[in-house]
């Protein structure tokens, strides 16, 4: 925290930092960015990767210069627990709309174990019409909303690993690991397809973003309860986006180099700078 400025309603502060925050249902990502905001009086924040208000679990909130690595969180790979209920489809894909039909629910557990690691690999995804993604500046859960179906391309994604973990028919619950862009919305609904009899979404829980768990993440309640003086002892470093990234020791003269913009050829390929350059102070 190193400069505050006053306003009419709360005294801001330039603060920098990372803080895991274990996202409560109903609740919007932004919502919760806002209140982060407010907690740490901090003057500028974002956050890396969006969850639905129905979704809970890791949201990174990025504070100060922690925003400018927000793109490593937008890229990075995701592993979430996804509840799906068999036998319905809603006009969503997931609990918040409404139902168009159901069937009955002819698989059995050793049958779906098979058809969630069947998710496996690389496929094209469609975007569903109830998501955010933007058309013309709107989302395109605007143009659903009024009937309006536009379209789509599909995209390219990688369903690293799907595990059943829990199957009390209908009612299943898996964990996905999956690239940048997966909609599990989406995904439950393949499921369901290749069941035969429909499915959506009914719960769903981000685990991982990254090298970033949910184990180190934080409650709301714990923050809003915290003392001042403590409430700092849930902010990380402003770089802890990179903490997965290789470092590379560098001399006083080539850290002058780099902070000036210009190109060390020896930084590309390798995972240890004491191999091609001389020991130093870290950039």
């Amino acid at each position: 925290m190193t400069a505050c400025a006053a306003s009419t309603r709360v005294e801001r502060c330039r603060i920098d930092g990372v803080v895991l925050v274990d996202k409560p249902k109903g609740l919007s990502s932004n919502q919760v960015l806002g209140r982060v905001k407010y907690l740490f009086r901090a003057l500028k924040g974002g956050h890396s990767g969006t969850l639905d208000p129905m979704a809970t679990g890791l949201l990174p909130i990025l504070l100060g210069e922690a925003t400018k690595f927000s793109q490593l969180g937008l890229d990075a790979d995701k592993e979430y627990e996804a509840t799906v209920m068999l036998g319905v489809t809603t006009t969503t894909g997931d609990v918040e709309g409404d139902p168009i039909e159901q069937k009955p629910v002819k698989v059995s557990p050793v049958q779906l174990q098979t058809l969630v690691e069947g998710l496996q690999g690389e496929q094209d995804q469609m975007p569903p019409m109830y998501s955010a993604l933007k058309h013309q500046g709107k989302p395109l859960y605007d143009y659903a909303r009024r009937g309006i179906v536009i379209d789509r391309k599909p995209r390219r994604i990688c369903i690293h690993k799907a595990e059943l973990l829990e199957c009390q028919l209908p009612v299943v619950r898996m964990r996905i690991a999956c690239s940048k862009g997966t909609y599990i919305r989406s995904l439950a609904e393949t499921l369901g397809e290749r069941a035969g009899c429909g499915a959506h979404l009914i719960g769903l829980r981000r685990t991982r973003s990254g090298s970033l768990t949910l184990q180190n993440a934080v409650t709301l309640d714990t923050l809003s309860q915290a003392l001042p003086e403590t409430l700092t002892g849930h902010l990380l470093p402003a770089d802890h986006m990179a903490q997965a990234w290789p470092r590379l020791q560098l001399t006083q003269a080539q850290a002058q180099k780099f902070r000036h913009g210009q190109a060390l050829p020896w930084l590309i390929g390798s995972n240890n700078a004491q191999d091609t350059c001389p020991t130093g102070r870290p950039a």
